[in-house]
């Protein structure tokens, strides 16, 4: 790819758009909304910045479910026997990644405008080597349960990667193509999940004495070239802004605001449950099912991914807390249908009730994501700007919190397969987990309605 004559240019010598380029690739005087500078020059670098962007978050998005794949393969890895490990420590190895993921999102949201995008995609990146790296060897050792702990732990930095992503492609877009980029940038993201889930299956029976013996360290040893790629491609082709600025402020006064703790409390239901059943998915199917594998694992991933665009088109048409309520009932019968499915031990109707969840938890996840800054711009007072600066850090807020839904899902179902808390004595099993989850939805339903939807009342009549 060539560098144009204006990405030469230094700060003595501005583009014919205004852009001034000093060394390290950082560009002043960076205004999406001025339609000169956005005509000449400022679409093609905001589109060349997003396509690489969304290269480095798939591979976050990778690292960070990649344990969801190798722990049930473990058992034919040297983890068998008296090296065998418990469902708990097996749920703790695909929790542990989000937990620590979601604790990252508001630092990393900071260290785009402290370090500029470019800058911290390649510092990003290459944190991702210590897990890549770290599983392997810790796998190839076969080492002790709190060294893989750790190394899962470590993980969590890909989940990380969505946050500083996800803001930094917001300061190179205008506001009225903002959300389709950063639609398109967390869908790309997303789909690292299913293709880990997807390519993992494969490539680790590759070079393996026997199809049940799986090569697992290559899990890991796979992402370290496309690691070095991505971070060699943000050094050479991407951008930092120094317009890019931080606004602590508003993470300050969105937390004051009682609307960015009831949409992190629903979205906790929808993205929680996207992140929390994508990374014990497989688990769950091999447990189940133990004859189908892991070959259609990717799936849910997969079609939760592509759906969540969806979810912000059908938004805008329909109005989000209508598609939020209808996700959350859709989320509920799947997990219904999943509870009947387990119980007959059928395979059709086990893949087609978790599909259905995942396809809505997209689904919900693009219809929260478009109500937030309608929800404070409704009740704003007309306050434009300081309605933006809000919901820039409710987003934020809602992000971080519902992502801990993905570390409660996987807990829950080590506590329901441990415990007997049913009148069927249900012990060993998901079931009781998967009711108390249809209950929570139907809580949330709920209160999306009554907060956002209930005729009569002023968000009711906003159309939120």
């Amino acid at each position: 790819m060539a560098t144009s004559v204006a990405e030469t240019t230094t700060s003595a010598s501005p583009s014919v758009s205004g852009l001034h380029r000093r060394p390290g690739r950082w560009i002043d005087g960076w205004d999406p909304e001025d339609t000169v500078q956005w005509a000449a020059e400022g679409r093609s670098v905001a589109q060349r910045n997003l396509r690489l962007s969304v290269f480095a978050e798939f591979l976050g998005f990778g690292v960070f479910a990649l344990w969801g794949i190798v722990v049930p393969q473990l058992k034919h890895y040297g983890y068998a026997g008296a090296a065998a490990l418990s469902d708990s420590q097996q749920f703790w190895l695909l929790s542990i990644p989000t937990l620590v993921g979601a604790t990252l999102r508001i630092p990393y949201t900071f260290a785009v405008p402290k370090f500029g995008g470019r800058n911290w995609t390649i510092i990003s990146a290459l944190l991702l080597l210590f897990p890549t790296i770290g599983l392997a060897l810790a796998i190839g050792a076969t080492a002790p349960f709190p060294v893989l702990l750790l190394m899962a732990a470590l993980a969590g930095v890909g989940g990380g990667n969505f946050a500083s992503s996800m803001t930094s492609i917001s300061f190179f877009f205008p506001q009225a193509e903002k959300g389709k980029a950063l639609g398109f940038n967390a869908a790309g993201g997303n789909l690292g999940t299913a293709a880990v889930q997807f390519a993992v299956p494969f490539v680790v029976v590759f070079g393996a004495a026997t199809a049940t013996d799986p090569d697992l360290p290559l899990a890991g040893w796979v992402f370290v070239p496309l690691i070095l790629v991505s971070a060699v491609l943000a050094w050479r082709w991407m951008d930092n802004l120094s317009t890019a600025k931080s606004d602590p402020r508003s993470f300050a006064v969105a937390a004051r605001r009682k609307h960015t703790w009831v949409l992190s409390f629903i979205y906790f239901g929808t993205f929680g449950s996207f992140i929390g059943f994508a990374g014990a998915f497989p688990k769950i199917m091999t447990d189940a099912f133990p004859d189908h594998g892991l070959k259609l694992a990717f799936m849910g991933a997969l079609v939760g991914s592509v759906a969540r665009p969806i979810g912000g088109i059908v938004a805008d048409k329909v109005g989000g807390w209508i598609v939020t309520v209808v996700s959350f009932v859709a989320m509920a019968v799947g997990a219904f249908g999943a509870i009947f499915a387990l119980q007959d031990k059928s395979f059709g109707l086990f893949m087609a009730t978790f599909l259905l969840l995942f396809v809505f938890t997209g689904i919900g996840n693009g219809s929260i994501y478009r109500m937030i800054p309608i929800v404070f711009q409704a009740t704003s007072g007309g306050d434009i700007a300081g309605t933006r600066k809000i919901a820039a850090g409710a987003i934020g807020i809602v992000g971080a919190v519902g992502a801990y839904g993905g570390f409660v899902i996987p807990q829950g179902f080590s506590f329901a397969k441990s415990h007997t808390v049913d009148a069927t004595h249900a012990t060993g099993t998901i079931v009781p987990a998967l009711w108390a989850i249809i209950g929570l939805y139907l809580v949330m339903a709920t209160l999306t309605w009554a907060v956002y939807g209930r005729k009569g009342t002023h968000l009711g009549d906003a159309r939120v």
